[in-house]
């Protein structure tokens, strides 16, 4: 590939649609599963365990993942991913119609695999194009999940009613999404020479690369940014019904949450590239601290809309400037152990955000919820400033 070579070429495209049906699964396993979880368990604190059954299920197959795209490349590994996808879809389908929650919760555990797959989306897109747009190229992978932001809350709520048991058919709508997304990365051409080559070197150790501080700060942008925005995001949906809003004002909220979180990534790549992650990561902290100023002040549907979509629009800056960062931090042979790495730390922490989020909302409620998300905010914006410190003093990312 040369610098001839255009950002948006016919590969980098069908990612960009990849990652669109990746995030209409997310998005409707968000809207959905804790409503149905709240409709089948046995106790209203449980609710949110289908939502955690899913980011375990993400953080158990983070290494599994790893090994699969090493040893058979990333179109293959993608597609076994979109495969698990089509059978959890109808695992958690036929649960919901035989009322079967524990069975429910295994089928979105099993969609985690899915989910640790399409996670990598990202890193694949900087293997699309030239490395002086890879930047570019990762937040408009990410600027795909728009796709997931229009069809994902809409799919649940046109599809709530369609069986006579609630959102059967947002489950089975799923299924075919998966196929699609088989179909259409069978024609990516992911580069033969960005594969990780079984002959390459083991490169340094993880531990190592985790203890760079670039690497670090970027964990911590990325686990605990996801971590936060998975608290309120998988909490929205149960405080509206709380509250007495119906479903379609929650498809609403989460439709405005999930274009906050992609549409900036058609610029937040060049963002970055001007005025560096540590600088837009930043941002991303100060909008989060606002979402929360404003969910704090009441439960009306303007103040989800509103919080909710600056969480989004803070997610995307604290996301995409981790990534960026992290790609900075390891060579091509360290490629798989160390965005394995990043993705455990984040489905480690999404996985207790989401059942934290669902016991917090039915036992305390949305304004205990949002006081608890200020920490690791806060947590957040102090490794940003550590690490601009670091920068200025050693004059290098790699110390």
């Amino acid at each position: 590939m040369t610098n001839k070579h255009p950002l948006l070429n016919k590969n980098l495209v069908l990612l960009i649609i990849c990652q669109g049906l990746f995030l209409t699964n997310n998005v409707t396993f968000i809207a959905i599963n804790g409503l149905v979880g709240l409709s089948l368990s046995p106790a209203s604190w449980m609710a949110t365990l289908p939502v955690m059954g899913y980011v375990v299920g993400g953080a158990f197959s983070t290494s599994i993942v790893a090994k699969t795209q090493n040893y058979f490349g990333r179109k293959i590994s993608f597609q076994l991913g979109l495969l698990v996808a089509v059978f959890s879809a109808l695992l958690c389908a036929y649960a919901a119609s035989t009322r079967n929650f524990w069975l429910l919760v295994c089928g979105t555990f099993i969609a985690g695999y899915y989910s640790a797959n399409g996670q990598l989306y990202r890193f694949a897109a900087a293997e699309l194009t030239v490395a002086s747009q890879r930047d570019k190229a990762v937040s408009w992978v990410l600027a795909g999940g728009i796709l997931g932001a229009v069809v994902g809350p809409n799919l649940a709520s046109w599809t709530k009613n369609l069986f006579e048991t609630a959102f059967l058919g947002a489950y089975l709508t799923l299924s075919i999404a998966a196929i699609i997304g088989i179909v259409v990365m069978q024609c990516i051409h992911f580069p033969a020479e960005f594969k990780t080559e079984h002959t390459l070197g083991a490169g340094r150790s993880l531990k190592t690369i985790l203890k760079q501080p670039v690497f670090m700060v970027a964990v911590i942008g990325a686990s605990l940014g996801y971590g936060v925005m998975n608290l309120l995001m998988a909490g929205t949906p149960l405080a509206m019904q709380i509250c007495g809003l119906p479903f379609s004002d929650t498809a609403l909220v989460l439709e405005w949450h999930v274009i906050g979180m992609f549409a900036p990534g058609f610029f937040t790549g060049s963002l970055i590239q001007r005025f560096g992650a540590l600088k837009i990561m930043g941002v991303g902290v100060a909008l989060t601290c606002l979402c929360i100023a404003i969910a704090l002040t009441g439960t009306d549907l303007q103040q989800f809309v509103i919080a909710l979509f600056l969480l989004g629009v803070g997610w995307n800056f604290l996301f995409t400037g981790s990534t960026s960062l992290a790609m900075a931090a390891y060579k091509p042979e360290e490629r798989d152990k160390a965005q394995a790495a990043i993705n455990f730390f984040v489905f480690g922490t999404m996985a207790f955000s989401s059942f934290g989020s669902g016991a917090l909302i039915t036992t305390q409620g949305w304004t205990i919820l949002n006081l608890g998300s200020i920490i690791p905010v806060m947590i957040t914006g102090g490794a940003l400033i550590w690490l601009s410190a670091h920068h200025r003093k050693n004059k290098t990312w790699n110390q």
